[in-house]
């Protein structure tokens, strides 16, 4: 097959992004670009990541491999190690075959784009744009779309209305609330114009017929009990892949996804063998083969150490707590400073104005084991870890994940350099000071008056 017979591969990431998209349910935004490229492949149902954060996530998806195997998946805590020997990243294997690899942040194309890997390599990519490459040669590119981070990208062209938008029921129903989320879409909004602008140029360079498009993202969305959290508004992600002349138009498939199928998957579309440290399987295409479960992981999260495993089938969540002493809202610098809504429900939950389900997140120990019927339950509100009812789906869980433990090699049980924990401790305090002192306010700042300074910031005084 010559150079330009072989098939591209574009990976468009939005990063903390749930699929809060128009063609996936959402109401009120406004995604035309995701809903076209949805409407010209497919779309997955049940796509989730490896973790709820962005470095051991990302570790996992470039190189096929679950973070918790080669020892990534403690969040930033391994970035200057340099990767396993027997671990190559996907961008290795197509510059092997005579791709060219590329990373931008998007339009204009013009600077590298975000890796945030959980470990340290050489030149992952040749450059950072499709346009750099030989003539003829393929590529393997990604665009790495940052609008959906926090702090949140505005839509002036189209602004949400706070009023309009739908709520899961694990937030309180505040103007604080609506305000936030309803910066969250618009931000969505922007990289759905974004897509719009990469689906414009491969269409105006003649390479969309030839060009295998996957729309991802690293883990899901940044609010609490979202990102950091193995909930599925931590886990799940959106996933559309076009593939022309591959994938049937206006597909919609239910089968469940993990993170690290996507390099395997994408190797296979372009005749190219997994290796064996790749512990993936291929989703689409001749080889694909379908999965009864996915496994996430979470453990440090900057200054945050915690421990936490799950295991998710079509129907039902099981959560693992290593560490049920602890409360689910540990410390965290980085929700402290960016989360908006973290800060009205310390404020209600000291008023004792949230409701029982609300109030459950912000209880100062939490339980061992977490069991969810999804079908009933799709929040995961109603923990069924002690019904005797469903004590059978508990423990077939239960084997699910101690057989993917033993298999894969998890890590996590390996106690940690107490250097690191002290060394992040020490960091995230003092990043935190310095960020409260620069908005003028204590680091001892009482929820009341946080959740003021919050309002006044948004303008829902």
């Amino acid at each position: 097959m010559t150079g330009s017979e072989r098939l591209n591969f574009l990976w468009i990431y939005g990063e903390d992004l749930y699929p809060n998209l128009a063609c996936y349910g959402t109401p009120v935004v406004q995604t035309p670009n995701l809903d076209r490229l949805a409407s010209e492949g497919a779309r997955y149902e049940n796509a989730f990541v490896t973790c709820p954060v962005c470095s051991p996530s990302r570790s996992a998806i470039i190189s096929g491999t679950y973070q918790t195997s080669f020892g990534a998946h403690q969040h930033r805590s391994k970035r200057d190690d340099p990767l396993p020997d027997r671990v190559r990243l996907i961008t290795d294997h197509f510059r092997d075959a005579g791709y060219f690899t590329c990373n931008s942040p998007g339009p204009p194309f013009d600077r590298r784009g975000k890796t945030d890997f959980n470990f340290h390599v050489e030149n992952p990519f040749d450059g950072k744009d499709w346009s750099e490459r030989d003539q003829g040669q393929p590529f393997y590119a990604q665009c790495n779309l940052p609008d959906t981070h926090r702090d949140f990208r505005r839509d002036p062209e189209r602004p949400v209305d706070p009023d309009a938008v739908e709520l899961p029921p694990y937030y309180p129903d505040h103007p604080l609330t609506r305000a936030d989320w309803a910066q969250y879409l618009e931000s969505v909004q922007v990289v759905d114009r974004k897509v719009g602008q990469i689906l414009d140029r491969l269409d105006e360079e003649g390479l969309a017929d030839n060009t295998v498009v996957f729309f991802i993202s690293d883990h899901g969305r940044a609010h609490v009990r979202g990102k950091q959290f193995l909930y599925d508004g931590g886990i799940r992600v959106p996933l559309i892949a076009r593939w022309p002349g591959g994938v049937e138009p206006g597909t919609v498939s239910d089968d469940l996804v993990s993170g690290v199928d996507f390099a395997p998957t994408t190797l296979a579309l372009a005749g190219l063998p997994a290796p064996d440290h790749m512990e993936g399987q291929v989703f689409l295409g001749p080889d694909a083969v379908t999965r009864d479960e996915v496994i996430a992981a979470r453990d440090r999260c900057d200054g945050t150490d915690d421990r936490i495993r799950a295991v998710r089938t079509h129907r039902h969540k099981y959560i693992r707590n290593y560490h049920p002493d602890r409360p689910h809202l540990q410390f965290n610098a980085y929700k402290k400073l960016q989360y908006p809504v973290l800060a009205l429900m310390e404020s209600l939950h000291a008023r004792g104005e949230l409701t029982s389900e609300q109030a459950r997140f912000m209880a100062e120990t939490r339980p061992a084991e977490e069991l969810y019927d999804l079908d009933a339950d799709p929040h995961e509100l109603h923990n069924l870890a002690e019904s005797a009812e469903h004590a059978p789906v508990l423990e077939d869980l239960r084997r699910r994940l101690e057989r993917w433990i033993d298999e894969t090699g998890d890590n996590g049980e390996t106690p940690e350099n107490p250097a690191i924990a002290a060394y992040w401790d020490d960091h995230m305090a003092a990043n935190f000071a310095q960020a409260m002192g620069e908005r003028g306010l204590a680091t001892d700042i009482a929820p009341d008056d946080y959740l003021r300074w919050w309002e006044e910031a948004y303008g829902t005084v």
